[in-house]
């Protein structure tokens, strides 16, 4: 469960040696054993694994992992290579396009933004396969705000993406004199046009990242 790197271990401590988390402990090693749950339980804590604090740029927050087979890897809004990209992302890449003409990539594997300081946090963690928001109320809200709270205590002049309004509703949790919050309407192909085409949180991010003395993320997945 531990062992993250790049600063999140001793940032997240208080949450791992919690009694609520020792009871999401629990709930999971008896879902894992008694269902088929996504992702498998070495991915569940990828996006710190692949994004470390000391040198976090983003975050995006999506909502629960894919529940379908082979999609989810730890990563919100993220699929492995090879796997069909999902219309939300597709949106993503879209505006993407639009926003920094930067050309729609093949595969919907986000590992590279991960790995250039996007933190790619879903607000659950785990989800039972074919029951999507079915380990909503074991405790990951919890852990998540806390995860945003400590990001937003400590780290300096960070980007979150918050599309939709599960994750609109984390902005309170934020600093705003310390950070940038961009708030839209979520990519899904249901509400796209309803505010997140043509918000440009892209080139948003990248510049107030400059303007702060922090590299741009490089959104480009080809």
């Amino acid at each position: 469960m531990k062992a993250l790197g790049g600063g999140w271990d001793e940032m997240l401590s208080p949450l791992f040696d919690s009694e609520n988390y020792a009871k999401i402990r629990e709930f999971l090693k008896k879902e894992y054993s008694t269902h088929v749950v996504y992702p498998g339980m070495y991915d569940i804590y990828n996006c710190f694994r692949l994004t470390p604090a000391d040198s976090l740029k983003a975050v995006i927050l999506g909502q629960d992992p894919y529940h379908n087979p082979g999609q989810a890897h730890g990563l919100s809004f993220s699929v492995p290579d090879g796997v069909p990209v999902p219309p939300s992302l597709l949106n993503i890449y879209k505006e993407i396009e639009d926003d920094l003409g930067i050309k729609e990539p093949d595969s919907g594997n986000l590992t590279k933004w991960a790995k250039d300081g996007v933190l790619l946090l879903n607000a659950t963690l785990t989800v039972r396969a074919g029951a999507a928001n079915s380990h909503a109320s074991c405790g990951w809200a919890w852990f998540t705000d806390e995860v945003i709270k400590l990001i937003s205590e400590n780290t300096q002049n960070t980007v979150f993406l918050l599309w939709g309004n599960n994750a609109r509703a984390k902005s309170p949790l934020i600093d705003k004199t310390k950070h940038l919050t961009l708030e839209a309407g979520h990519p899904s192909p249901l509400s796209a046009y309803r505010g997140f085409f043509g918000c440009r949180h892209f080139s948003k991010a990248n510049e107030y990242l400059a303007s702060h003395g922090k590299k741009p993320v490089n959104w480009d997945l080809n």
